[in-house]
């Protein structure tokens, strides 16, 4: 099996600005595996269900766990060890700064998106990345089947700082759409009991899905900062769990 298959994160950090090749896969149970760009992972199953969801980490690059987190499930998947009911985009945003070990190279990726990349002078690669990511984002959920589709966004992080709440949410402003009682109750099943309102637009990632596509999408932050390899996964295991039930099963049931 080719490297981009057989090791996913460790390709796309050898070609951490992107790639212009792009690599298919076909697995057992007819899921094809699109791989668009370094970082950019479609998961089409052979018959989708009723969502079209996005997974994406490392919009800052030292943030570990959602990294090994979003690793994990894409490895379980090539080695169809998880299965996949819905279209799923796994999104490694900013792997320049995963081989940095910093939380951008030159400008937080999180402060560019919803058109902020192409605002004022400035030019750097960050900025390149978060409107290829934007048009990744944009062709996913333009490019799914006809009918009415749920769209979800996670954009997994974890906190610079320390905080009472381990786990905490985001919630982009919805400019008077009414908030989902179900995604809350997703986000409760993460671990995440704290979900923070925006009160005005921003330019997070989780808002340009909201704002541009309509989407049920937040900024979740897991835990603390830490290298790879010193997380405590036990204590994100809710949120993993949930994320990989959410991919595989057709509809959750919360009890």
């Amino acid at each position: 099996m080719i490297k981009v298959f057989s090791d996913f994160l460790a390709w796309t950090r050898e070609n951490e600005w992107g790639c212009d090749e792009s690599h298919n896969l076909k697995l057992a149970d007819g899921t094809k595996l699109s791989v668009w760009d370094s970082g950019v992972l479609e998961v089409t199953p052979e018959n989708p269900g009723r969502k079209d969801i996005i997974l994406s980490c490392a919009v800052h690059g030292n943030e570990t766990a959602p990294i090994e987190i979003c690793r994990d499930i894409i490895n379980d998947i090539i080695n169809e060890k998880q299965t996949v009911t819905h279209r799923t985009l796994f999104l490694i945003a900013n792997p320049a700064s995963i081989n940095k070990g910093e939380r951008f190279v030159e400008e937080n990726m999180n402060r560019l998106f919803s058109g902020a990349h192409s605002k004022g002078d400035t030019q750097n690669k960050e900025r390149e990345r978060a409107a290829k990511i934007e048009s990744y984002v944009e062709r996913f959920y333009q490019s799914a089947p006809d009918g009415s589709l749920e769209r979800l966004h996670y954009d997994l992080h974890t906190a610079i700082r320390d905080s009472k709440r381990e786990k905490f949410a985001v919630y982009p402003f919805t400019h008077g759409a009414p908030y989902s009682r179900q995604q809350l109750q997703f986000l409760l099943a993460c671990g995440v009991d704290t979900v923070l309102l925006n009160q005005a637009p921003t330019t997070t990632f989780s808002y340009f899905s909201v704002r541009q596509f309509n989407a049920q999408a937040f900024t979740v932050e897991l835990g603390k900062v830490r290298p790879f390899g010193e997380n405590d996964r036990t204590q994100f295991a809710g949120a993993e769990n949930s994320l990989r039930k959410l991919i595989s099963e057709m509809e959750l049931e919360f009890g």
